[in-house]
């Protein structure tokens, strides 16, 4: 079949297969650059919740976006989960990626998106890691053992050269000695130990990265647990107290706007409280204690803020998450699924 008559099909396998010969990293440089230079367009995520016949809460998000510049990608993310899915020995979350022809607006590629979203969300950490570090980052922090700590994990290990270890905390001991077994073959080749800790506290005091992949709802982390220097990339975005937004040295999020509208997370929450506001937003804090978001990934990757001023500076990145990031790998992997041949085209 002609690649201009059907719509490309990537399982799973061929994702991974195909983000094995891509710069994950790199490239999340090159969307927060685009970011930066207003070269994108990122509507609001429309989010859909309901509950099922056994009383659970299920969500279905659909995020669409589109990439200029050089790379003219659109398409959109539909990411569904269900918390209670790991109890059927299903992941807690799944979807699929969609990339459209930019001339006809038409689908040309089906991704399976869940890899690519965990792949993502570990690249942007390595990349803050990567521009903010201030010490050689030698040990880090992942709270929670399920998996998105395995994408850090697996690709920190890769791409830190000067890491030699890793300290991980789950409240199920079993869920860390499988990770640790999945991993082994990893760790060893770039000389990496995966140690388990007693605390998330214990795991924090150590780390110069600290990496929360959790599905709480209520802060944790407080501020004395960070050394300094450290860098706290909120990936999991309810891991810390308040206390932190307003202590640390700076804070970074990936799109302020996603940020504040969002009423559900740690920092919307704050935005609506009246202590945060946005890097150039107007306006003075409503209420005390309360603090200026410092800037947003876009500056950092293009270079117009500087992120760390000294050694000991606490950082604090809040990524959200951006359909962009998932995009920018799709489109990636559609190329690279095309130089290899991989996938199955599908009759319209």
């Amino acid at each position: 079949m002609q690649a201009e008559q059907g719509i490309l099909y990537l399982k799973r396998a061929d994702v991974e297969h195909a983000c094995a010969n891509i710069d994950t990293i790199a490239a999340m440089r090159e969307v927060f650059c685009m970011l930066g230079r207003k070269q994108t367009i990122l509507p609001e995520e429309a989010y859909l919740s309901w509950i099922n016949t056994q009383g659970e809460t299920v969500r279905s998000l659909n995020m669409p976006g589109y990439l200029g510049a050089t790379l003219q990608a659109a398409g959109t993310k539909i990411i569904n989960g269900n918390i209670s899915n790991p109890e059927r020995g299903l992941p807690r979350a799944s979807g699929l990626t969609l990339l459209y022809d930019d001339t006809s607006g038409r689908v040309v590629s089906i991704l399976e998106g869940a890899y690519l979203s965990s792949l993502r969300t570990a690249s942007v950490t390595a990349l803050a890691a990567t521009l903010l570090q201030g010490p050689p980052l030698r040990c880090a922090a992942v709270i929670g053992a399920g998996i998105l700590a395995r994408a850090h994990i697996h690709l920190l290990a890769r791409s830190l050269p000067q890491l030699e270890r890793i300290l991980i905390f789950d409240l199920n001991h079993e869920r860390v000695t499988q990770l640790q077994n999945e991993l082994a073959e990893t760790l060893r080749e770039h000389q990496v130990e995966l140690q388990e800790a007693a605390t998330a506290q214990e795991a924090i005091r150590s780390a110069q990265l600290i990496i929360p992949v959790t599905t709480v709802t209520t802060g944790y982390i407080r501020f004395e647990w960070l050394s300094p220097g450290s860098i706290l990339v909120n990936v999991s975005l309810d891991d810390p107290l308040p206390e932190v937004v307003f202590k640390a040295t700076t804070v970074i999020v990936d799109d302020w706007d996603l940020v504040k509208n969002d009423s559900r997370r740690l920092l919307g929450r704050l935005y609506r409280a009246g202590q945060l506001l946005g890097p150039d937003e107007p306006g003075e804090m409503r209420s005390s204690p309360g603090r200026r978001v410092d800037m947003q990934l876009g500056d950092l990757a293009l270079g117009t803020k500087t992120g760390r001023r000294s050694l000991h500076d606490i950082i604090l990145v809040n990524p959200f998450g951006l359909s962009l990031e998932d995009l920018i790998l799709a489109a990636h992997v559609y190329q690279k699924a095309r130089e290899l041949d991989l996938g199955v085209w599908l009759e319209r």
